[in-house]
């Protein structure tokens, strides 16, 4: 009895999270998305806020200045189904090589990234792949995804109860590192490489040098000191997997550049 209702529930639940939530990204790619956007953007408004709440913004002119006028070029090119407000910058205090975008418009960008991408474009090429997450809303995606495997988790977890199967918790963990290895890090790598292809079409139209994106990712792999898990066993492409694909798209990317009417001038 126990089995049959949770595999009717089961079934029922998950029919209808993919009735509802299907959709397509930017790349024709399927995607599960069960959030709406006005969600999203409030959840995008309050993690910033409590980043700004926690980490040190930085006073620094040049810095900010710098940072601002490249997202301002990049942020010219994003959809206004997407988002179309004024989108907030704040550079923090951190020796993070690293940036994010949020969802309703919100950058964030750490200090330590200013010391590996040297130029406008290797920092273009870090918010436009920053901004693609946002575009192709990989946050839905994500929450979305990790909501539909909780359930099915859960469901099997009280099928191996109902049945009293010997070691059930061997077996749910088990299933939780099939799942971790199996769904959630590819998954990751796959919004990844997403990203890197969105940011590439982004910084390209708004007059950055799309070649650039190739430097930057040869600056990150130095940066790392080669410190990193196998790609396997990571939620991100390797540099070099980054730049083969990266490559792969740059005639596109540069005839795009070409097709640009304005040439950013951004200083550091």
């Amino acid at each position: 009895m126990f089995k049959s209702i949770s595999k009717t529930f089961l079934a029922a639940t998950i029919g209808a999270l993919l009735v509802t939530g299907c959709s397509t990204s930017p790349t024709g790619r399927s995607q599960l998305k069960l959030y709406s956007k006005d969600q999203l953007a409030d959840m995008g408004a309050q993690a910033f806020d409590g980043m700004k709440t926690e980490l040190k913004v930085s006073q620094q002119g040049v810095d900010n200045q710098f940072v601002s006028c490249v997202a301002q070029y990049i942020t010219k090119h994003v959809p206004n189904s997407v988002f179309d407000g004024q989108w907030e910058l704040v550079v923090f205090e951190d020796e993070q090589v690293n940036a994010f975008a949020l969802p309703g418009g919100k950058i964030g960008v750490y200090t330590g990234l200013l010391n590996v991408a040297q130029n406008q474009d290797q920092l273009a090429a870090v918010i436009g792949h920053e901004v693609g997450h946002v575009i192709a809303e990989h946050g839905n995606e994500r929450m979305s995804n990790s909501a539909l495997i909780g359930i099915g988790m859960e469901a099997t977890n009280q099928i191996l109860s109902a049945k009293q199967v010997a070691n059930s918790n061997m077996i749910m963990a088990g299933i939780g590192l099939g799942v971790q290895v199996g769904v959630q890090l590819p998954f990751s790598r796959t919004h990844e490489t997403e990203a890197d292809l969105i940011g590439l079409e982004l910084m390209a139209r708004a007059g950055f040098d799309p070649a650039q994106s190739v430097e930057l990712w040869k600056n990150m792999d130095k940066a790392s000191g080669g410190e990193r898990p196998s790609e396997f066993m990571s939620t991100h492409p390797s540099p070099s997997t980054r730049i083969e694909t990266l490559t792969a798209n740059m005639s596109s990317a540069q005839a795009l550049a070409n097709q640009a009417l304005g040439k950013p001038n951004c200083k550091m």
